[in-house]
C-alpha cells in the first residue's frame, strides 16, 4: 500500500499590496525616527525578494493600534473563510466529497482559536461525525510539512482512507506597531497571508505522487532561534539572525542521511521543493545545491510573490509542481524548517 498526494490548492486572502505600494505606510509609521534608521527600513523592504503580499486586512487596518483581541478576531473570522475555500478546491480538484474525508488536520501559529479551525469546517461543510481530528498550533513554518508527515503515519496504518492538511496563516496579525526592532521590521518584510490545502490518500486507484519517506531533524540548544513571544500587543517574532547560517551547518545532517537510507543521491532528485523561510536561507539553499546543478526557482518565485506564509509556504511550492504534471518516475525533495529549532523532510515519487 502506497500513501499519494492528490492535490494541492491555495486560497490567497482578499487584500493585496506591492512593496511599493506599502511604503508610503512605511514612512507614515517611521515618522519621529532617525532619518538613517528610516532609510536602512525601507531598504530592508526593497531587498526582501517579496515583490507583493496577500493580507486578511487592508494595509492601513495592519498600521492601526489595534488590540491583541482585535486582531485574533480579525484572524479566526477570515482563517475560518480561507480555510473552507482552500479544502473545498482542493477537493474539486481531487473529485471528493468532505464526507469522503477521514482525516482532518489543521496548521496554524500566528493566531490563537479554541475550538481549531477544523470543528468549524467540519459543521460548514457537514463532514462525517467518526473523521478524526488533529489541530497543529505551534510547529511555525514547518506544520505544513509536518501535517503531511502527521498524515502519511495516518494512512499507513489504515488502507482506504484519505486525509486533509489545511494550513492557514496570517503573520500580519502578529505586526507590532509600537515595536522598531529589527526583529520586527524584516519579518513585516518577509511575511504574507495565505492558506493552502493538500488531500492526502490511501486508495490504490487514487493519483498523485508517492509518499516515499519522511522524517525530522531537530537542532540541539536552539529553542530561542524562532517563535512567538505572547505579549500584552499580541504574538511578537523571535527571529535569530544565525538561522541562514545555523541551517548551511546542519544542511549535510538533514539532508544526505535521509536520501541515503532511501538509496539515492541528491544528484537523483529531479525538483527540490523548498519552503522559502527568507531571502537570506532562499540564498544559502541556493549556494548549498548550486554546484550540483539544482535550481530552487519555485521557491524563489513563491517568495516573490507572495512572501513568506509561514506553514502554508511550502504547499505553495508543492501546488507549483503538481500543476506541471510530472513524468511518471520523477523524484521530488520536500524541506521545511520551523521553531524548536526543526527541519522536516518528505521525499515524493511521480
Amino acid at each position: 500500500m502506497s500513501v499519494k498526494i492528490t492535490s494541492v490548492a491555495k486560497q490567497l486572502p482578499q487584500f493585496c499590496r506591492t512593496t511599493e505600494e506599502i511604503i508610503p505606510f512605511l514612512k507614515v509609521w517611521l515618522t519621529g525616527q532617525e532619518d538613517r534608521f528610516q532609510r536602512k527600513v525601507l531598504k530592508i523592504f526593497e531587498n526582501a525578494g517579496v515583490e507583493k503580499r496577500y493580507s486578511i486586512m487592508d494595509a492601513h487596518e495592519v498600521f492601526l493600534n489595534t488590540s491583541f483581541e482585535e486582531k485574533n478576531d480579525i484572524y479566526a473570522r477570515e482563517s475560518i473563510k480561507l480555510a473552507e475555500s482552500a479544502l473545498t478546491k482542493a477537493l474539486k480538484k481531487a473529485a471528493l466529497n468532505p464526507q469522503d474525508l477521514d482525516y482532518i488536520i489543521t496548521v496554524s501559529c500566528t493566531g490563537i482559536m479554541i475550538p481549531s479551525i477544523d470543528a468549524y469546517l467540519i459543521n460548514k461543510l457537514q463532514m462525517r461525525q467518526d473523521i478524526v481530528r488533529l489541530p497543529v498550533t505551534e510547529m511555525g513554518c514547518a506544520a505544513g510539512l509536518s501535517g503531511i508527515i502527521y498524515a502519511n503515519n495516518f494512512l499507513k496504518a489504515n488502507p482506504n482512507k484519505r486525509a486533509a492538511v489545511i494550513a492557514v496563516e496570517s503573520p500580519t496579525s502578529t505586526f507590532q506597531l509600537d515595536d522598531f526592532s529589527m526583529v520586527n521590521i524584516v519579518s513585516a518584510a518577509i511575511f504574507g497571508d495565505g492558506a493552502a490545502c493538500v488531500i492526502v490518500s490511501s486508495y490504490e486507484e487514487d493519483e498523485g505522487p508517492k509518499i516515499i519517506d519522511e522524517a525530522m531533524y531537530h537542532f540541539f540548544n536552539s529553542e530561542k532561534m524562532m517563535g512567538f513571544k505572547l505579549t500584552n500587543s499580541g504574538l511578537q517574532m523571535i527571529l535569530d539572525k544565525s538561522v541562514p547560517e545555523t541551517i548551511a551547518e546542519h544542511f549535510p545532517k538533514i539532508v544526505y542521511p535521509f536520501l541515503e537510507r532511501n538509496n539515492i543521491s541528491i544528484r537523483n532528485v529531479d525538483h527540490l521543493i523548498f519552503h522559502p523561510g527568507g531571502k537570506k536561507i532562499v540564498q544559502t539553499v541556493e549556494t548549498l545545491f548550486g554546484s550540483l546543478g539544482k535550481n530552487i526557482d519555485d521557491t524563489k518565485e513563491v517568495l516573490k510573490l507572495y512572501g513568506n506564509m509561514s506553514s502554508a509556504t511550502v504547499l505553495y511550492v508543492l501546488e507549483r509542481f503538481m500543476d506541471k504534471k510530472l513524468p511518471k518516475g520523477d523524484v521530488g525533495l520536500m524541506l521545511s524548517f520551523g521553531p524548536g529549532f526543526s527541519a522536516q523532510t518528505v521525499l515524493l515519487a511521480w
